[in-house]
């Protein structure tokens, strides 16, 4: 048991030790390579889930790629995995940074430097925009969900509202439509591809234990 938990520890910090070095930006920009690592190549754990992880990671303080991974590792092998997930995405970076720092100063003058920042930069607006897209795609799936990620982005872009207080009126206005549904009689589906929860009056989720109930 202790060597299998070992060996998956070690799995856990080698595949966080690629990724690490491997995207340009942090941040956002992790999140579609971490996704094709543990969701699509690991199979460590499904896609729904994997989306949960990174909207709280995101809600949560520090960077959402570190935050991320410690989520990740512990899901997968408690401390010891979320120690070894955020070693190994951090470590490279770290290394490549301090490297990087040391020559910087003697090459950001030159053109060929400019040109490939400019060229990297313009990469990272595409993996923060495949990332948005990938998170949108499992969380929006009715018109509840649509409508407050529009409201919400409407708010970020007109006002200057800090995030981190669009997330907590977002938790609060989640809990709330969810119960005004349910007292309404809706259907109220908590999560893509799920099957909708139906509540009546008298508290059973589907109208067959209903209609049951003097039998």
């Amino acid at each position: 048991m202790r060597n299998r938990k070992l060996h998956l520890c070690l799995d856990i910090f080698w595949t966080f030790f690629k990724i690490g070095p491997s995207t340009f930006g942090g941040g956002y920009a992790m999140i579609p390579v971490i996704e094709r690592e543990i969701v699509g190549k690991k199979a460590w754990m499904e896609e729904a889930e994997m989306t949960d992880i990174i909207s709280i990671a995101g809600s949560a303080p520090g960077g959402i790629g570190v935050n991320a991974s410690a989520f990740i590792g512990y899901r997968l092998a408690g401390i010891w995995g979320a120690i070894a997930a955020v070693v190994g995405i951090a470590l490279p970076t770290f290394l490549i940074a301090l490297v990087l720092s040391l020559f910087l100063v003697f090459m950001q003058s030159e053109p060929k430097i400019e040109a490939a920042f400019k060229g990297i930069h313009g990469a990272i607006i595409g993996l923060i925009a495949l990332a948005a897209y990938n998170m949108g795609r499992s969380a929006i799936y009715d018109k509840t969900t649509l409508g407050t990620a529009i409201v919400s982005l409407a708010l970020l872009l007109i006002l200057p509202i800090n995030p981190i207080l669009i997330i907590l009126v977002g938790l609060f206005v989640g809990v709330v439509l969810v119960k005004v549904k349910e007292a309404m009689g809706y259907r109220v589906t908590l999560e893509k591809g799920k099957e909708p929860i139906h509540t009546s009056h008298n508290g059973y989720t589907h109208y067959d234990y209903f209609i049951a109930d003097g039998i």
